[in-house]
């Protein structure tokens, strides 16, 4: 009986000791845990405070202060101003022959509650991205469904190595759009180009002319071939000099190697471009531009193996627009003010008598047509897209002798007598 109470006193000593320990351990762990939790959420609320402030040391060690991120940023800050449900998403894609995939930046806007209407596609130009259709996105929207892409290489698409052959670069740019198309899920559509865009989107049309039902080129590049009398200007050998030297170097080189100067020089630069934007915040468009362009130069690298010398495209259009289908109406929008030779589109419609092919210019606007003078471009091309989708698109390429100015007061086109040449004219 002794034995056995000093064993029952050992075994509640030992019980007690254990659950002291065990207490102790608890508390212990428990402390340990909450002050590991603080630290944590203390460098975080540290960090969500000072998230700028790291930002900007690492620019400071990186040349060029850009990066995806400061891309993805920048794009959220321009589509902060777009007031309707829409979906930005990353589109994969095939790439190169090794299994690697590509990564298509798109924009879907769906709130037509009309089924029959055409979508539409727009391609942006060099040096762009889809962030520059900000001014156009809600009007051109209101009656179907919109679509819009990072062309491959530019934005925040993939930026992959392109070849240096004129044709082929083309070639892989085409095909990624097709690419884009088929995982979209996209059967036809209105297709929508402006600047290297619309050479993409003439392009994209010969090759897939079952998928494009009216084509659209906003200022389209890369139509006309080199200007003779051009060829004939005798250039002084000092600008030979300096254009031989520059010839390895993309066209935005510049932009890089101005290094943290660089988010200064485009509003200083090209202010008149910032202005276009007049109802954005300057510096988140800048910003923008400036983020598209500091990235790798792949699809800047690609624009400049499919130019020539002074800009000219080393493939022309207008000797491959006859191959177009003839069922495939060409409408082309210039700017009154812009350097695209308008006279590509006069050509156009000669080379295909028996096609629609319409030229209409915006007065008052340059080369960047939509956004110079966005509300007359978004109702431009909304009644091209109205007219193709109730087919009065008329299947003879047409010569307009009347000039067409914008009412301001209703908002509607008048049309006047005495235009002597075959283009609309919108003021």
């Amino acid at each position: 009986m002794i034995i056995r109470y000093i064993s029952n006193i050992f075994k509640t000593t030992d019980l007690n000791i254990y659950k002291s320990r065990m207490e102790t351990q608890t508390r212990g762990k428990f402390w340990r845990v909450f002050l590991t939790a603080s630290s944590f959420s203390g460098l975080s609320y540290l960090f969500m405070f000072n998230n700028s402030f790291l930002r900007c040391i690492t620019d400071w060690f990186r040349w060029c202060p850009t990066s995806p991120e400061r891309l993805e940023e920048a794009e959220r800050k321009i589509f902060s101003y777009l007031k309707t449900p829409h979906t930005l998403e990353f589109v994969h894609i095939a790439g190169d022959d090794h299994g690697k995939e590509y990564k298509i930046r798109s924009l879907r806007i769906n709130n037509c509650t009309n089924e029959k209407s055409t979508p539409l596609v727009l391609l942006h130009g060099f040096a762009s991205g889809i962030g520059l259709w900000i001014l156009n996105l809600v009007s051109l929207s209101q009656d179907r469904p919109l679509y819009a892409l990072d062309i491959l290489g530019f934005g925040q698409s993939s930026r992959p190595s392109f070849s240096v052959d004129a044709e082929i670069a083309e070639i892989q740019m085409v095909e990624s759009i097709e690419q884009w198309r088929k995982q979209i899920g996209l059967d036809h559509f209105i297709l929508l180009g402006h600047s290297l865009g619309g050479f993409l989107a003439a392009s994209y049309a010969i090759k897939y002319p079952e998928k494009v039902k009216h084509l659209i080129l906003a200022d389209p590049w890369g139509f006309p071939e080199p200007d003779l009398s051009v060829k004939k200007i005798e250039i002084p050998m000092w600008a030979k000099l300096i254009a031989f030297m520059l010839r390895p170097f993309n066209p935005l080189a510049g932009l890089r190697a101005a290094g943290p100067w660089g988010p200064q020089l485009i509003p200083k630069l090209r202010p008149d471009i910032i202005r276009k934007f007049d109802p954005l915040d300057p510096d988140v468009v800048s910003n923008y531009i400036y983020h598209c362009n500091a990235q790798t130069p792949s699809g800047e690298s690609a624009f400049k193996a499919m130019t020539a010398h002074f800009g000219w495209a080393k493939r022309p259009m207008l000797k491959r627009i006859s191959q177009l289908k003839q069922d495939i109406p060409i409408t082309f929008i210039y700017g009154s003010r812009s350097w695209i030779d308008s006279s590509s589109g006069l050509q156009t419609s000669e080379l295909r008598k028996n096609s629609y092919v319409e030229i209409k210019m915006i007065q008052g606007a340059g080369h960047h047509v939509y956004a110079d003078r966005p509300d007359v471009f978004n109702k431009l091309v909304c009644d091209i897209c109205t007219n193709h989708d109730s087919n009065l698109c008329k299947q003879l390429s047409s010569i307009i002798v009347n000039q067409w100015k914008l009412n301001e007061a209703d908002n509607e086109y008048s049309d006047e007598e005495g235009c002597q040449s075959s283009e609309q004219q919108y003021n």
